[in-house]
C-alpha cells in the first residue's frame, strides 16, 4: 500500500522513513524534527551526508552504515513487507492513527533515561491485518498489565476486554503474556476488534509462546510494529513501543502491575498526555498490584474502575456513557418513610405487641402507631393478631434483623460485579 499522490515521490518518502527507522530508533525526536522541516527524504541525504550539527545522530549514522546502505536495507524491507501480506502506513495515509499527534507534547517528569526523553510521534508503522489502523484506534482503549498475573488480574482482563469488545470498542495491548494476552483473547471470544502493537518486526511477533494468538490478531485485528520486518525484540523496544499504545488510544486500563512492571510506564505517558487513565485494585496482599496502586496514590487523576461500566464512563461520550450507580437489591421496606420504618424495627418476631406497648415504645401517639401499622400490614409486611402485631416472615427474609442483631446489608462494592460474559 502506496498511499495517494505522486507514486515516485511517495515511493522515496516510504522508502526513507524505513531508512530512518532502521539507522535510529523509533521516537528520536532529533530524527523527527529534521523529517518534520526537510521531508524523509532530505532528512536522509542530510544523515548520510553528514550535514548535520548533531554529532550524536552524525555518529550513530557512521555506526551503521558498517552493516548496509540505508537505501538498500529499506528497499529489502518493502519487498519483504509485500512479500508477507503487510504494508507500510505513513502519516500521508488516509488511515494514520490521528491521536499520535499527542506525542509532540510528551514530556515526562524526571525523565533521566534517554527511553523517556525520545518519545517523537512514529515516522510509519508495519501493519498486518485488513481493519483500518485509524479507525481502529478511534474507540480503542489500552488494556495492559503484568506478564506475570494472578488469576485474578487475567480473569479482570479478560472480562473487561470482552466487555469492552462487546461494545464495539477496540482492545489494544502488547501481545505480552499475562493480562496482555488475556486482554487481546478476551476481545477476540467476543468476535471484536483487536490491536496488538509490538516491539519487533511484525514476522517474528514476540513471545514465541503466543504465536497462535499473533496469527488469529493477524487474522481478523492488526499487528502493528515500527520496526520493520526481522528486527528483534530489544528489551528498550518495549518501553518504546508503550507511547505509542498511550497516545493512539483513547484511555490506558492498568489491570495488574508490579512495582518495577513496564505496563507502569505506559499508564505514566498516557498521563503525562492527560488521557483517560485507569487502574484496577488488586489485593493489598499481592505484589503483583503494588505498582497499580502506587499510581493511584501518585497521581490523583487516575481513575479506580472495577468493570465496563467505569471504563466506559472515562473514555466514551461525556454525559452519555455513565456507569450506573451502585445499588443493592430493592426493598420493600426502602421505601418506608421514618417513622413507619421504626414502627417496623420495634414489631417483634415472636410474641405479638399490641399498638399500646408499640406506640410506647416508639413514642408516637397511638394514632400515628395505628396508622404506621395499618400500611405495613398493607405492605406485607408485618401481620396483625388478636392480641397484637408480629413481624411477616418475608420481612425477616428481605433484611429486618432478629432484635439484638445488626442488619446485613447487601453488598455495594464500588463499580458493582465484573459483568459475566460468557467467555
Amino acid at each position: 500500500m502506496f498511499g495517494l499522490g505522486d507514486p515516485a515521490r511517495l515511493d522515496e518518502d516510504r522508502l526513507a522513513r524505513i531508512a530512518l527507522n532502521w539507522l535510529f530508533e523509533p521516537g528520536t525526536r532529533a530524527v523527527y524534527r529534521l523529517v518534520q522541516r526537510f521531508g524523509a527524504a532530505g532528512a536522509l541525504h542530510r544523515l548520510l551526508a553528514a550535514k548535520v550539527p548533531d554529532h550524536r545522530l552524525r555518529a550513530t549514522v557512521e555506526a551503521r552504515l558498517a552493516a548496509g546502505d540505508p537505501w538498500q536495507v529499506a528497499d529489502a524491507a518493502a519487498t519483504q513487507t509485500e512479500r508477507l501480506g503487510a504494508r507500510l502506513v505513513t502519516p500521508a495515509d488516509a488511515e494514520w492513527p490521528t491521536r499520535l499527534q499527542g506525542l509532540h507534547e510528551l514530556t515526562l517528569p524526571s525523565a533521566d533515561r534517554r527511553v523517556d526523553q525520545e518519545t517523537a510521534p512514529p515516522l510509519c508503522f508495519w501493519v498486518r491485518g485488513a481493519a483500518s489502523l485509524g479507525e481502529a484506534f478511534q474507540r480503542s482503549v489500552a488494556v495492559v498489565g503484568s506478564r506475570a498475573a494472578t488469576p485474578y488480574g487475567l480473569h479482570v482482563g479478560t472480562e473487561i476486554a470482552y466487555g469492552l469488545a462487546e461494545r464495539d470498542w477496540t482492545v489494544v495491548s502488547g501481545g505480552a503474556f499475562g493480562i496482555d494476552a488475556a486482554a487481546h483473547r478476551g476481545a477476540l471470544n467476543a468476535n471484536g476488534l483487536t490491536v496488538a502493537v509490538l516491539a519487533c518486526g511484525v514476522d517474528r511477533p514476540y513471545p514465541m509462546g503466543n504465536t497462535a494468538l499473533f496469527d488469529r490478531i493477524a487474522d481478523v485485528g492488526l499487528l502493528v510494529s515500527e520496526w520493520p520486518p526481522g528486527a528483534e525484540p530489544l528489551r528498550p523496544r518495549f518501553l518504546i513501543r508503550n507511547r505509542v499504545i498511550a497516545a493512539a488510544t483513547a484511555g490506558t486500563l492498568l489491570v495488574e502491575a508490579a512495582a518495577r512492571s513496564g505496563a507502569t510506564q505506559t499508564l505514566r505517558r498516557a498521563l503525562a498526555m492527560k488521557r483517560p487513565s485507569m487502574v484496577v485494585p488488586g489485593p493489598v496482599t499481592s505484589a503483583m498490584s503494588v505498582g497499580a496502586h502506587e499510581l493511584l496514590r501518585e497521581y490523583p487523576e487516575t481513575r479506580l474502575v472495577t468493570g465496563v461500566p467505569h471504563v466506559l464512563e472515562e473514555v466514551g461520550r461525556i454525559g452519555a456513557d455513565l456507569a450506573p450507580p451502585v445499588r443493592g437489591p430493592a426493598r420493600p421496606q426502602d421505601a418506608l418513610d421514618d417513622e413507619s420504618a421504626l414502627v417496623l424495627e420495634l414489631v417483634p418476631r415472636r410474641g405479638p405487641l399490641g399498638p399500646d406497648a408499640l406506640s410506647a415504645r416508639t413514642g408516637f401517639d397511638l394514632r400515628t402507631t395505628l396508622r404506621k401499622l395499618s400500611l405495613l400490614e398493607q405492605m406485607g409486611l408485618v401481620v396483625r393478631r388478636d392480641d397484637g402485631y408480629l413481624l411477616a416472615p418475608a420481612a425477616t427474609r428481605s433484611g429486618r434483623a432478629p432484635a439484638g442483631q445488626p442488619v446485613r446489608r447487601a453488598d455495594s462494592s464500588p463499580g458493582g460485579p465484573i459483568e459475566r460474559n460468557g467467555t
